[in-house]
């Protein structure tokens, strides 16, 4: 039997820690590698390079358990990450049985977490809500380049409207990529999912994650945005930053898109339909017919 790349550093990583590796079952064999150990124990392979980022991701998992924010927990006992041929590892507690996040309960752990007190250290990075947006648009190579220019001034007028926001809420930490499938919820109460994008910065960028469920894709009744709101104790799209805010998501959707219709010509479509959209060229919002890209 082959023996991938990705199942020897789980052995090393496994061996070196004291836990066995007999019997790993693969949950995503992705960007990342993540096994399923017998015991409930979850390990994360992470890429190359990746070890800042894991030590990040560790190191906000006990900071969220010192401020009673639930989150994915790492397994105790273990210094980690360990770093097999240059590949970070990290050991997670697996979660209970679980399901996706209600609107109000997404607002409450999200109201917690914002009111956390923070110390500024090197776990706190300020919010970079353009990463990579720029490489995208060059390498969006299946749209005319009359909608690459309009990408990239758009780009070029989103950063300057994001350094002139609006007064809002305080500054603090934020999860930095809270839609639903982000917040689950066991027999305990919601967990917060998925640490790589937590930084400080403006409480209303998780809060637009949910916003544009209802105002730009359509995916939400106008009753349920209202329970979320109302749960958190305050309505983001009365902002008058939200339009920024939600131009910046719209954009990088559109980005992530453009730049996998580029590998992947299925999703050509996909990519054209949201240019087209955030032109201008297909009506008001919301636009139901955006199809999350698996």
């Amino acid at each position: 039997m082959t023996v991938s790349p990705s199942q020897v550093l789980l052995e090393q990583a496994c061996s070196q820690v004291g836990l066995s590796s007999s019997g790993a079952k693969p949950v995503r064999l992705g960007e990342n590698a993540i096994y399923r150990l017998p015991g409930q124990v979850v390990v994360r392979i992470g890429r190359s390079g990746q070890l800042d980022a894991a030590r990040k991701e560790v190191a906000l998992a006990r900071w969220l358990a010192s401020v009673k924010v639930r989150a994915a927990e790492t397994v105790a006992g273990i210094d980690q990450p360990v770093v097999i041929d240059a590949s970070p590892v990290t050991f997670w507690r697996e979660l209970p049985e679980h399901r996706h996040g209600t609107p109000p309960e997404v607002a409450a752990v999200l109201k917690r977490l914002h009111a956390s007190h923070y110390r500024t250290t090197s776990i706190f990075h300020r919010l970079p809500p353009f990463v990579r947006l720029a490489e995208r648009i060059e390498g969006a190579t299946t749209l005319s380049e009359d909608d690459r220019d309009w990408l990239r001034g758009q780009l070029a007028r989103l950063r300057e409207a994001f350094d002139d926001l609006p007064a809002g809420l305080p500054r603090s930490a934020i999860h930095g990529d809270a839609w639903a499938g982000n917040v689950v919820v066991t027999a305990d109460g919601p967990v917060l999912l998925d640490l790589e994008r937590f930084s400080l910065g403006p409480p209303e960028w998780d809060l637009v994650s949910t916003a544009v469920r209802l105002s730009t894709f359509g995916t939400m009744t106008a009753e349920e945005y209202q329970a979320f709101a109302q749960a958190y104790g305050h309505d983001v799209l009365k902002w008058d930053g939200f339009d920024v805010l939600r131009d910046i998501r719209e954009l990088r959707v559109t980005c992530y898109a453009a730049q996998r219709a580029s590998e992947e010509p299925s999703l050509r479509e996909q990519a054209d339909l949201r240019v087209a959209s955030i032109r201008g060229r297909r009506g008001p919002r919301p636009w139901p017919d955006w199809k999350p890209l698996t």
